[in-house]
């Protein structure tokens, strides 16, 4: 069997992890994380991280490399992962990337060629002093093909162009484009069509995670890192800090959380609906596993 690659994506709270373990051990494979907050030291409980008695059963990468102070760019976390990926492909061995961060899963599979420059702080700053409209006509006349593809109003994007431009002395466009890999891939989606049935699993996945001692962690890290540590205004962290800051009840807290894991699902499924290349199972279905160990036997990988 020629060594390839297993992608395991698809919406939040949706049972990537459980599935990829039980697959993991079937193939005596590793698992490759594929999310962009489980590479962060100290973000356990509320990114879902797998526990350290997962992590025995299965050799996991691609978590905790790196300190919440830092950042870890898209160029960044493909290159570790690729470096991973060489490395048992010369063992011999297919890993399972698993994740629900597309950008991540996209820059292994598509071979995303990305330039790598690192964010600008100061010149962001300067940038953004002077308006969207402003910047937004600036990068129009630098690299027009970008601008075509972005949004008037997309100031995240305006401004990563720019700064690339500006680092660089080339336009973002002319260093863009798509290496695919060499290897086979097969790409395995989870979703639940039932859509009360997955908020009843997010409201039950965050009681857990409260009940695990999310709250202390949250706590611990504004303790260690501060209060504006850019990672705590992310989904669940920036709620259960505003419970801490006295700033909400911590039922509200809880029901934003819930009602901001649904939304973040909902802009993932879409994302991951438009590949027309993943295989789709309901993760709702009692003979998942089968169902997929089936899908990955009948692949020629050649």
């Amino acid at each position: 069997m020629t060594p390839g690659l297993i992608v395991i994506c698809g919406p939040t709270a949706t049972g990537k992890s459980s599935l990829a373990l039980a697959l993991a051990q079937r193939l005596a494979t590793p698992i490759l994380s594929a999310d962009s907050r489980q590479v962060y030291r100290g973000f356990d409980i509320g990114t879902a991280k797998p526990s350290i008695s997962d992590q025995k059963q299965v050799p996991h990468y691609l978590i905790d490399i790196c300190d919440p102070t830092e950042t870890l760019t898209v160029a960044d976390y493909q290159e570790q992962a690729q470096t991973l990926i060489a490395q048992f492909h010369a063992e011999g061995t297919t890993p399972l990337l698993v994740g629900g961060t597309g950008l991540y899963i996209r820059a292994i599979v598509e071979g995303l060629k990305i330039p790598r420059v690192p964010p600008q702080l100061e010149l962001r700053s300067q940038l953004q002093s002077q308006g969207q409209a402003q910047i937004y006509q600036w990068l129009q006349q630098v690299d027009p093909q970008a601008a075509q593809k972005i949004h008037a109003h997309d100031q995240v994007r305006t401004l990563r162009a720019l700064e690339v431009f500006y680092t660089t002395g080339r336009p973002l466009s002319a260093q863009q484009g798509k290496n695919p890999p060499s290897y086979p891939i097969l790409q395995i989606g989870l979703d639940i069509s039932d859509l009360d049935q997955h908020t009843a699993i997010i409201q039950q996945r965050t009681s857990a995670m409260l009940a695990q001692g999310w709250l202390a962690e949250v706590k611990h890290l504004m303790a260690t890192y501060g209060a504006e540590l850019p990672l705590l205004v992310t989904l669940g962290y920036q709620e259960m800090k505003a419970y801490l800051n006295q700033q909400m009840s911590v039922e509200e807290a809880t029901s934003q959380t819930i009602l901001h894991t649904r939304q973040f699902a909902k802009r993932q499924r879409t994302w991951f609906r438009a590949n027309s290349a993943i295989h789709w199972f309901d993760a709702a279905d009692s003979n998942l596993l089968s169902l997929v160990w089936d899908d990955i036997q009948g692949q020629s990988w050649q």
